[in-house]
């Protein structure tokens, strides 16, 4: 593959990610902030949707045409601090790295100060990334499901996302996405009707 094929490649992957979150609204701060308060569930939704897409895609990559995956250790640790470190900031920000650029599209110009935000914080991190290196360093193995329950990895993979769906559509059928969009889309209702409800996006109808 070319460098000018990787880029058209990864050109194209953005606009259909962009296009698809945007018609999903989950870069609404009310639905995101919804969903790190288990209010709203529609960030979980898409997010298992994309999960069980790039579980079928990689079984059908992997298992038939060979291709090779690349993975990294288990470290827990890190991944415990990490998640929590950027599970606040969203929380408080009501955005994360890909949904404040669309975010800014959309016309929030507070976007623009997590976007800053953002990039300071790499910055920062790229200061210390050789002592936060070092002391995650090699401490966890590469655990896959398929080698732990001695299957091929496409057969797990399918399974999985078999799994997943049926969680999907049980949770669906539960709470409709079309009871958790705000009257003017962007998933928080008027207090008055929250307050009634106990729960943000109930009986709300799409506008």
């Amino acid at each position: 593959m070319t460098v000018l094929t990787g880029i058209l490649i990864g050109l194209a992957s953005g606009i259909v990610f962009g296009f698809v979150l945007e018609k999903s609204r989950v870069f609404e701060p009310g639905i995101i902030v919804g969903q790190m308060q288990l209010r709203s569930f529609i960030m979980l939704k898409v997010f298992l949707a994309a999960v069980i897409t790039g579980l079928l895609v990689l079984a059908v990559m992997h298992g038939v045409y060979g291709v090779k995956l690349s993975l990294k250790p288990l470290v827990w640790q890190a991944d415990i601090i990490g998640g929590l470190v950027l599970g606040a900031g969203i929380a408080l920000a009501g955005a994360c790295p890909g949904t404040s650029l669309a975010q800014i599209g959309a016309g929030y110009r507070d976007a623009i100060f997590v976007v800053i935000g953002g990039i300071a914080g790499a910055i920062t991190y790229g200061y210390f990334d050789a002592g936060i290196t070092a002391f995650f360093a090699e401490k966890g193995a590469k655990v896959t499901f398929d080698s732990l329950v001695g299957l091929p990895f496409w057969m797990v993979a399918v399974g999985l996302a078999a799994v997943l769906a049926v969680f999907l559509v049980v949770l669906e059928r539960m709470v409709p996405w079309r009871g958790e969009i705000g009257a003017d889309v962007d998933g928080v209702l008027p207090l008055e009707e929250t307050a009634e409800t106990g729960r943000v996006g109930k009986g709300a109808q799409r506008a």
